[in-house]
């Protein structure tokens, strides 16, 4: 029915656990690291990966200022449903511009849905470095502009939840972390 607000789950809260840095900075791998544990303690997990998304949900969009901040939009919406009915979303997208995630998490603290913006901090260098996609390399030689970091801004948190260095620390190390703020605060 329109206008009625949906009843809370039963069962532990969702979450929206955003994971927010460079390309190659290892958000993905950090999220599938976490999604692991997250359900080996028995808790619904979904991932709601930057590329699926730009090829199913924002197929119609570029990659302009506009267009970015839409897509962050439809992602922080379809998190922010799933975490109401109780499950974990981890969202490895990059969501260069510090405003479009502050939208997200304020719609989700709108709803009282909880929400963690988790910084994977990795300097550009060792980014270009690991280079997981091409994209560094595309740039360099001049096949691709818009590059997050290199030659389009990307704005960092100010004060992330969680700040994880992972080019001084292990993907298990970095997802043994998050899943120890979401202890904390009562979500794992």
């Amino acid at each position: 029915m329109r206008g009625v607000p949906a009843s809370a789950p039963a069962g532990p809260p969702g979450a929206t656990v955003w994971l927010t840095g460079l390309p190659s900075a290892g958000k993905s791998s950090v999220a599938t690291e976490l999604s692991v544990r997250l359900r080996a303690s028995g808790r619904r997990v979904e991932i709601l990966d930057g590329d699926e998304i730009r090829t199913l949900l924002s197929a119609d969009l570029g990659f302009s200022r506009a267009d970015r901040e839409t897509n962050v939009r439809r992602i922080g919406m379809v998190a922010e449903v799933l975490a109401r009915n109780g499950v974990i979303v981890l969202v490895p997208v990059i969501a260069p511009y510090r405003i479009s995630r502050d939208n997200v998490r304020l719609r989700h603290d709108l709803g009282r849905i909880p929400y963690l913006e988790i910084h994977v901090a990795s300097p550009v260098e060792v980014c270009a470095q690991r280079d997981v996609k091409g994209l560094y390399a595309k740039q360099a030689a001049g096949e691709l502009s818009g590059l997050t970091g290199v030659d389009a801004p990307y704005e960092a948190p100010e004060r992330p939840e969680l700040r994880l260095d992972t080019h001084r620390q292990t993907v298990a190390e970095s997802a043994r972390a998050v899943h120890a703020l979401l202890i904390e605060r009562g979500l794992a």
